[in-house]
């Protein structure tokens, strides 16, 4: 007896080639819908699915395999003489190979032009289910769920697939189903946090390595929610390294933050330049006004189309990647000229998603840090709040950005040193006013010290980071307060006539 293949495909990719092989060595094709006209136009001789069920496909075709005769016929176990017996007498036959692949939920869950009852038409039942059972009983059924697999089936056919690509399909098949739930699942909930943390990512490349040579690393999408990097366009560069990916997350958060013109520079995952300015060119010079040193080897985002100007300058240096939402011809050929320098076209700002990080036998999730503040208000006898507001919303967005325990010293909506990543609060105070201090003096048009803002991510526990601000001149500190030695800063303050604002939301960044 012929050995049968069911075949039922969404993505038609190779699937008339496959079946002209299977038939010419000998196996009967069963077929549905779609897949079963495409095989009828190529003329193949194929059995269509109705016939073997003896029910007619029903309900616009979310009935058709869902059947004794279809599921039998997978999870029969050859050697099990019960099996044989049972189907035998129902007169079912065996089905060998299943080749399947499913509706596109993937793709249609994010597509925002759809709506919802569409949405749940595109998730596939009967595809999964067979897949499953064929999987189940993998020693005795091939099961395809991936158009790449098609010729290692077709050349190990003649003497037999092998246990081991039959349990490697199988455990395809499992590993595509369950992001496939996981991704209905998260369309369904609508949950931050549910019972069971389910994840939907697909692999989009291998990267050469991780954080370090030694380690090895891949590169995944999210296969249910948008964002930034699911979908930006390379148009220049090597391929993107896994430090390269971490980076430009923080890169391109930050500047999808600002609407007017904003450029920000960012090395080993934390800004060391930002800046709006009147036009892109202006964002990025004061950026990089701001570290001129740290920028070398690192990442420029900006949110305005890119010119030949601002292409120019920035070619001057050695950076890994340029990104941002377009390039203009002139810009791009500039660029061009470095042969390795990753140029990206991003899609769209960030969006705002759940966060997690793998921690050992465990996962961390956590919503978006999506709160710049609580109100702004002085709590010192000096209140130079409006005066300085636009430069405190500017300096809160970038401290944001900045790893804990974070100062960022800015002026007229550009950074003029920043300081993070230290374990305690003065150093990076220290740090951050020293580094701004000196840029003023290179730059005397900056217009020093003593129209700065000091923002801060955290609240200070004691007087000595209002001190250090007060030996460079800074009259205006931001914080969220909320330490038990609150009172003890804001004495500081009053001392010196430094006003300081208190905003009740803290961004530590870890």
């Amino acid at each position: 007896m012929a050995k049968r293949a069911l075949i039922s495909v969404f993505d038609k990719t190779g699937i008339v080639d496959f079946a002209k092989a299977l038939v010419s060595g000998g196996w009967e094709i069963i077929s549905t819908g779609g897949t079963y006209k495409a095989f009828a136009d190529a003329g193949l001789a194929v059995t269509e699915v109705t016939e073997v069920t003896g029910f007619p496909e029903i309900m616009d075709g979310r009935v058709k395999t869902l059947t004794p005769q279809i599921h039998a016929g997978l999870l029969a176990r050859r050697d099990n003489a019960g099996d044989m017996k049972t189907i035998a007498g129902l007169d079912i036959e065996t089905i060998d190979m299943v080749v399947v692949n499913l509706y596109p939920f993937f793709d249609k869950v994010a597509d925002g032009s759809i709506s919802f009852e569409d949405k749940m038409e595109f998730i596939d039942i009967g595809g999964p289910t067979m897949l499953r059972s064929a999987s189940k009983n993998f020693k005795d059924v091939v099961v395809l769920c991936d158009p790449t697999d098609y010729e290692t089936v077709l050349s190990e056919l003649p003497q037999g697939v092998s246990l081991d690509t039959r349990k490697r399909l199988a455990g395809k098949v499992f590993n595509l189903t369950s992001a496939y739930d996981a991704a209905i699942s998260r369309f369904l909930l609508e949950e931050e946090f549910p019972k069971y943390y389910n994840v939907s990512y697909k692999k989009a490349y291998d990267l050469r390595y991780g954080e370090n040579p030694h380690q090895r690393a891949a590169y995944y999408v999210d296969t249910a929610e948008p964002g930034a990097l699911r979908d930006f366009e390379q148009l220049n560069g090597k391929e993107l390294s896994y430090n390269n990916l971490k980076d430009l997350e923080i890169a391109w958060r930050l500047t999808s933050e600002f609407d007017e013109p904003f450029c920000c520079a960012l090395k080993h995952n934390t800004p060391c330049g930002a800046a709006t300015g009147g036009d892109i060119f202006d964002a990025y010079q004061k950026a990089h006004r701001c570290d001129p040193v740290s920028i070398y080897g690192g990442i420029v985002g900006l949110n305005r189309t890119v010119d030949k100007r601002t292409a120019e300058v920035m070619n001057q240096l050695f950076l890994e990647i340029v990104a941002a939402p377009d390039f203009d011809e002139d810009a791009l050929a500039v660029l061009r000229k470095k042969r390795n320098l990753r140029i990206l076209r991003m899609k769209g700002k960030a969006v705002p998603s759940v966060g997690f990080a793998k921690v050992n036998g465990g996962l961390l999730v956590q919503t978006e840090d999506d709160r710049l503040f609580d109100g702004v208000k002085a709590v010192t006898k000096a209140d130079y709040v409006g005066q300085y507001m636009n430069d405190i919303e500017f300096g809160m967005k970038v401290v944001k950005y900045v790893k804990s325990n974070a100062i960022v010293v800015v002026r007229n909506g550009a950074t003029l040193g920043l300081g993070g990543g230290q374990v305690n609060r003065i150093w990076p105070t220290a740090d951050a006013l020293r580094r701004a201090d000196m840029l003023c003096q290179e730059h005397p048009e900056i217009g020093g010290m003593t129209g700065a803002v000091m923002v801060s991510d955290a609240f200070f526990p004691f007087e000595d980071c209002v001190q250090e601000a007060h030996k460079y001149g800074v009259r205006m500190i931001v914080q969220p307060g909320g330490s038990n030695n609150d009172q003890r800063s804001v004495d500081e303050c009053d001392k010196h006539d430094i006003c300081m604002a208190m905003t009740k939301i803290r961004h530590f960044m870890h």
